[in-house]
């Protein structure tokens, strides 16, 4: 699945600016985690010089933490609203029924350590992607722009959406600073897409969900909105 707009990054809350990010595939450290050796993690890395932005890299692990980077820069964007991706660097959490589904998944699929990419040329390119695994019980990686496993098309769905989610929270951070007429069709956007599952863990980006909702400056509606959508968090 293609992400629906193009990858446009703003601030959030947390950000720092990220060291080099770690390589498509080949060792897998920490990421400054402590512990992290001793615990299974997923890494998605998805890269395509034509968005914005051109890199990120979402790190799940198995006891439910995780990490969100991503790369500036990128092509000019079309949007006159928008602005170059800034890089990005932030501590997420991934929900237990979530987590569990994508760790059954790597296991279930050799760890990743097989050839996933389904190799026709008559597949546009999506990006590159790339899944690896580390942990006590082995290690695998595998890269590919569109796989003929419905599993791992699956799992890139999911890892995608929760890419969507940390590009709206952006997207309505920046709104709320700059142009709050925008916010009411942004979270009816996110609104829709949290409903057919093309946005995931909207936790992760509660902080400006709860700026808005709490400002009685702002539409009404758009506070109702943005109530709804924390109301629809999952606590565990």
């Amino acid at each position: 699945m293609n992400l629906l707009r193009s990858m446009v990054w703003g601030l959030l809350p947390f950000v720092v600016a990220p060291s080099t990010l770690p390589a498509a595939a080949g060792a897998m450290g920490c990421d400054g985690r402590p512990g992290a050796e001793s615990t299974a993690q997923i890494r998605f890395t998805y890269e395509n010089p034509k968005l914005q932005p051109q890199k990120y890299v979402l790190t799940v692990w198995e006891d439910g933490t995780g990490r969100f980077r991503s790369e500036g820069g990128g092509p000019a964007p079309k949007d006159a609203e928008s602005v170059v991706a800034e890089p990005e660097d932030r501590p997420i959490h991934i929900s237990k029924e979530l987590r569990e589904a994508m760790f059954a998944t790597a296991r279930k699929n050799k760890k990743f350590a097989f050839a996933c990419e389904d190799g026709a040329k008559n597949i546009a390119f999506q990006g590159t992607k790339t899944l690896e695994y580390n942990g006590p019980e082995g290690t695998g990686s595998c890269v590919y722009n569109w796989s003929k496993s419905s599993q791992i098309n699956k799992l890139t769905e999911q890892f995608e959406a929760m890419a969507v989610t940390m590009e709206e929270g952006s997207k309505l951070k920046r709104q709320y600073e700059h142009g709050r007429l925008s916010l009411d069709a942004e979270l009816e956007f996110l609104d829709q897409m949290v409903h057919d599952g093309r946005a995931l863990e909207v936790e992760n980006i509660a902080p400006v969900l709860q700026t808005i909702a709490g400002d009685e400056a702002v539409l009404q509606r758009v506070q109702r909105r943005a109530r709804a959508l924390l109301e629809g968090i999952k606590n565990d």
